[in-house]
């Protein structure tokens, strides 16, 4: 499945999902997109990418790490269902704005549990969503100094 597909059906399930578990399962599931988008973006993206893409791919891992919940609603990673990335542009923008969105969420949940240990995996989340974040609009500076330079050349 396209990767912009992929982060739609994200964006889609976050919109929809339930506070606190329901939530901190979706962060989760955007984390491993991040982490499954950088990897393939690192074996098969632009080649100016491949190093950012990478670091993209390790910090959506650690972004999963953040949180110690049950496998996700039955134990399907939608991630593991990327199998192409037709326009790179694409789908970072969108999944920049997943990732934005995940933080907005995450920072809902924080301030409306009582439980501590809820409290602390989002804020760790959080960080991770914010470091994939990063990631993801440097690699689109990247793509859009390189069409600059086309452009000129």
């Amino acid at each position: 499945m396209d990767g912009v597909r992929l982060v739609a059906i994200s964006r889609d399930a976050l919109a929809r999902s339930l506070p606190e578990l329901g939530t901190m399962v979706e962060a989760w599931q955007a984390q491993a997109l991040a982490q499954a988008v950088g990897g393939h973006l690192a074996l098969r993206g632009p080649p100016e990418l491949r190093a950012e893409a990478r670091a993209l791919g390790e910090a959506g891992g650690r972004g999963c790490g953040a949180f110690e919940l049950p496998m996700p609603h039955g134990g399907r990673i939608r991630a593991a269902q990327l199998t192409e990335v037709a326009d790179v542009h694409a789908v970072l923008t969108e999944l920049g704005v997943l990732l934005g969105e995940v933080g907005i969420a995450l920072v809902g949940v924080a301030c409306g549990t009582d439980d501590e240990g809820v409290y602390w995996q989002c804020i760790e989340a959080m960080d991770a969503a914010d470091e994939s974040g990063d990631r993801v609009r440097g690699m689109l500076r990247r793509l859009e100094a390189r069409d600059e330079e086309r452009s000129r050349g």
